[in-house]
């Protein structure tokens, strides 16, 4: 469940003043906190309320291009974030990894409307309410789904955002790119295996408590015709092939499979596999593709947040952990910016 967002506010109501309390330096605010004896970084409280920086972030909306209407939505964030946060994490998980999750999608945002990607949308929209982006649904269509456990799971929902409101992730003052994934192999991924960066707060860490999901293993069948195609190879007589080189992580970095080499991440969109944490094996006339783990595999895993919050972290905890180094701070600092984005005035403070 991963992905890449691009996401525009836009700033409604009164003009806001940034309050003169300020900010830490956890993922956004001056350097990056010195690390603790285990190796991670302490965790900086942001020194003002939920309830204060909430009536703040009311002020701030989301153009979002809802992919079934065709039309663009203005969604107040906090909304907004608790429709990412409904559709992308089971409402059954713990509380604590439900604010986590919270914290991760509302940082995502922030970050991508300072720093667009370049994404094809309509004008007037900087995001959709797909997987290219964060998935979004708005209450009614939540209604539809969930029937006649709305009431419980919105409610629960809605109590985790808010417990979170106008927090967002920092990293040597500026907002983190908050990845997040269902589920991990036992680690991690640094994000320069799997992607191009090496980002410093990114990096593979243990994440033992993932073992606990149903997607935590899987198999993929392809007949041998269906694999060859697609890969681009042909198979001889000998085995399908070698993996090279695992990851930190675990993962496939390279592999050989029928004289050509590819990097893990290629075999798994290729074949559509759940990780690129995986082994093969032929039998008869089919391949068989054994994976651990789903999704890419950097930033927070959701069912190792779960399992934390079931060993009674707090979702600070789950932050820490799954993000090397940064702080936790409010949204303020970052309000005028965010306007200036929306106004074309980007070289506003």
């Amino acid at each position: 469940m991963k992905k890449l967002l691009c996401l525009g506010l836009v700033f409604t109501g009164l003009l806001l003043v940034m309050p003169a309390l300020l900010v830490i330096a956890f993922s956004g605010s001056g350097t990056a906190p010195v690390g603790s004896a285990d190796g991670t970084a302490p965790l900086t409280e942001a020194e003002t309320s939920s309830e204060e920086v909430s009536d703040m972030a009311d002020n701030l909306e989301v153009s979002v291009f809802r992919s079934k209407s065709e039309m663009i939505e203005e969604i107040p964030l906090e909304d907004y974030v608790t429709g990412v946060v409904a559709s992308e994490m089971p409402a059954s998980f713990e509380m604590e990894a439900l604010k986590a999750q919270a914290l991760t999608a509302r940082t995502y945002i922030i970050q991508q409307v300072l720093q667009p990607a370049d994404i094809n949308l309509p004008d007037g929209a900087m995001v959709s309410d797909t997987p290219m982006h964060q998935v979004y649904h708005s209450k009614e269509e939540l209604k539809e789904q969930w029937g006649s456990e709305y009431e419980w799971k919105i409610n629960k929902i809605e109590e985790a955002v808010k417990g979170t409101a106008g927090q967002v992730l920092t990293f040597e003052g500026e907002p983190i790119t908050a990845a997040f994934f269902s589920t991990s192999n036992g680690y991690t991924e640094n994000s320069e295996d799997y992607w191009e960066n090496e980002i410093p707060y990114l990096r593979s860490v243990e994440s033992p408590w993932d073992q606990e999901s149903p997607r935590y293993e899987n198999a993929k069948r392809f007949t041998q015709t269906e694999f060859e195609q697609k890969l681009g190879i042909t198979l001889g007589e000998s085995a399908i092939g070698d993996i090279v080189e695992r990851t930190e992580g675990g993962r496939v970095s390279e592999v050989v499979i029928g004289e050509r080499t590819f990097h893990g991440r290629d075999v798994r969109e290729k074949l559509e596999l759940d990780s690129s944490d995986f082994t093969f094996e032929q039998l008869g006339n089919e391949v068989v593709v054994y994976t651990k783990g789903w999704g890419h595999g950097v930033g927070m895993s959701q069912y190792g947040a779960d399992g934390m919050a079931k060993e009674g972290k707090s979702y600070k905890d789950i932050i820490q952990h799954y993000y090397q180094g940064v702080s936790v701070d409010v949204v303020d600092p970052y309000v005028p910016r965010l306007t200036a984005m929306v106004t074309g005035e980007e070289d506003a403070s």
